[in-house]
Parts: C-alpha cells; sequence; structure tokens
C-alpha cells in the first residue's frame, strides 16, 4: 500500500567533513544549544549563562574555524555534531543535545583520533571533573584518565590520553 505522497528519499548516513565558513552560524548555534543544555548539571546556571552571554562560546567556535581543525558531523544535510581539532587535542567535541545515545559521538570521536593519531603519537582531551557522561564515554572508548588540571582560566579539568600503540590496560585485547 502506497500513501500518494511520492517515493521517500533514503536517510543520509551521518558523515564527518571538514567545516567550512559557511558552516559559522550553525556551529555556533550548536556550540550554545548543547552547552545550555547538558553543562548546567555540572558547571551550574551563572557559569553557563556568563559563557554563552558574553559571546565566549561563539568566539571560541570563530577563531578555530578561522585556523582550521574543525569538522563537523552532518546527517541529511544537517550539522549534528562538531569537533575541534587543535594540535594533539581534542578540544571540543559536541553532539546536538536531540541526537545523543545514537551512537554518533562514537563516530565523531573515532574521526578525531584517526586524524590526530596519524600525525601525533600521543593525543589528548580534556573535559570538566563533573561531566560525568563524558567521563564514561571516553573512558568506555578507551582514553585513559591522566589527572586533574588546575589553575588554568576557568573551572578544573581532566585529561585523558590515548596513544597509537593503545592504552595499557587494552593491551593483549582480542588475542
Amino acid at each position: 500500500m502506497t500513501s500518494g505522497a511520492g517515493p521517500q528519499r533514503p536517510a543520509v548516513r551521518p558523515a564527518v567533513r571538514p567545516a567550512t565558513g559557511a558552516d559559522l552560524g550553525a556551529l555556533q548555534a550548536l556550540a550554545r544549544r548543547t552547552i545550555d543544555t547538558c553543562y548546567r548539571g555540572f558547571l551550574g546556571d551563572e557559569a553557563v549563562d556568563w559563557f554563552i552571554g558574553s559571546g565566549a562560546s561563539d568566539a571560541h567556535v570563530k577563531s578555530h574555524l578561522e585556523q582550521g581543525g574543525v569538522h563537523c558531523l552532518t546527517e541529511d544535510g544537517r550539522i549534528i555534531g562538531l569537533s575541534v581539532l587543535d594540535g594533539p587535542t581534542v578540544d571540543l567535541m559536541m553532539i546536538d543535545p536531540d541526537h545523543h545515545r545514537r551512537g554518533l559521538g562514537r563516530l565523531l570521536l573515532r574521526h578525531a583520533e584517526e586524524t590526530l593519531l596519524a600525525r601525533y603519537p600521543d593525543i589528548r582531551l580534556e573535559t570538566f571533573p563533573g561531566n560525568t557522561s563524558a567521563k564514561s564515554f571516553y573512558e568506555a572508548c578507551g582514553w585513559v584518565l591522566g589527572g586533574r588540571i588546575e589553575g588554568g582560566e576557568g573551572p578544573a579539568k581532566l585529561e585523558y590520553t590515548k596513544s597509537r600503540a593503545g592504552a595499557p590496560r587494552d593491551a593483549g585485547a582480542g588475542t
């Protein structure tokens, strides 16, 4: 039985591509929405409102886009995720809150890892100590907690690392 609405086009699989200047507005909106939705529980309303309201979030995305290293995760022509790669660091990684729990974070993180590990023997990322879902996610993806970073701008962070050789606890896995 057909609905008479015409043929449906198949869904386009999620894909990662380099960001362009034309993506700036969508990337900034995605970052603001993700911070607003996901960061309040561990950073608090005041910090989130300041970061978004001050323009710091938009400026961060814009400066990295101008330097290169920003990638978009797209699905059906829409940007649903972003990553910022800066030297050996995954500086920022976000998935639109409406698209969480679909394996898209793993797809985007795998792209970042492959890109960086092709250039550097050891790579790193940071997350906030209170961001329990991010910590669990990174650990499930084989990242190793390196320690707590204090004294910089803003709240404390945790550093995670990964190397070409794999985390020590993964040695012999799959044999």
